[in-house]
């Protein structure tokens, strides 16, 4: 009686170790790795990512397969500025809970925002974006700097560098003339309907949403205020994960190695702008 129990509490205990592993590890009984890549990307803000989708999302996917890992996404709304992104989401954690994640995406690569973060190592730039406006040839057939968009309706995102330097150019020249949305990919789509006539927003922007189409023409404009050379985004993990950025780096370069960086980018209409 006592072998008989014994053998029965044995099979027991050995049945509730297996479910336990397979529960605690599901990948692993798939063949899937069970390492997993915790990437932070901001929402509502297409075309990188938004709704699930976009360019960052596709590539935090890209990177994951790279490195062999599993991709946890970590989508976060921008705080006041970036350098509460980077403790909620790098190096601390939000005081909810929420994050910090391995990596974060689209982090602009800044010497001042690096001074100002040594928590954090900046690296691997990916792509290279600009402030650029974006016409209707129909209602501003000729461009020959701002002025030529007086009396037109130019559309910006609210929360935009753009925003800030029109409302407030040549004494508020032109404010009457901005119309604000609550979003850049709104305002292109106003412009893509007829309703105004001019948007001032980022190339990624204008490109997804025209596709180089010939109707709506890009322009240079310069403002003192305006970064006129752009600027690069890459990524940031916490200052002490080394090898962590180095694996990071390599997957990126494979990237732009194998041609994948450019069609990660063109599924969205966007060209890849390598740094």
């Amino acid at each position: 009686m006592f072998n008989h129990s014994r053998r029965f509490v044995l099979a027991l205990v050995c049945c509730l170790f297996v479910s336990a592993t397979s529960l605690a590890d599901p990948a692993q009984d798939k063949g899937e790795p069970s390492a997993v890549l915790k990437v932070a990307v901001y929402t509502d803000f297409a075309p990188f990512s938004a709704n699930g989708a976009g360019i960052d999302v596709d590539l935090a996917r890209a990177l994951a397969d790279k490195m062999g890992m599993r991709l946890s996404l970590l989508p976060f709304k921008a705080g006041d500025d970036l350098n509460d992104d980077l403790r909620n989401m790098v190096w601390k954690g939000h005081y909810l809970g929420y994050g910090p994640a391995d990596v974060m995406l689209h982090v602009p690569v800044d010497n001042r925002l690096m001074a100002a973060n040594e928590q954090v190592r900046i690296f691997a730039p990916y792509y290279h974006d600009t402030v650029r406006l974006v016409r209707s040839a129909k209602t501003v057939p000729e461009f020959d700097g701002i002025d030529s968009l007086l009396g037109k309706k130019i559309g910006v995102d609210g929360d935009s560098i753009s925003s800030a330097i029109l409302l407030g150019e040549q004494n508020g020249k032109f404010r009457e003339a901005v119309k604000i949305y609550g979003s850049a990919i709104e305002a292109l789509e106003k412009l893509k309907a007829g309703e105004i006539d001019a948007v001032m927003a980022n190339v990624s922007e204008i490109e997804s949403v025209f596709k180089g189409n010939p109707e709506f023409p890009v322009e240079e404009v310069a403002f003192a205020r305006l970064p006129r050379q752009g600027w690069n985004v890459g990524m940031a993990v916490k200052k002490d994960e080394a090898d962590l950025a180095k694996q990071l780096q390599d997957a990126t370069n494979a990237l732009f190695a194998s041609g994948d960086m450019e069609k990660i980018f063109a599924k969205y209409g966007v060209r890849v702008a390598k740094p």
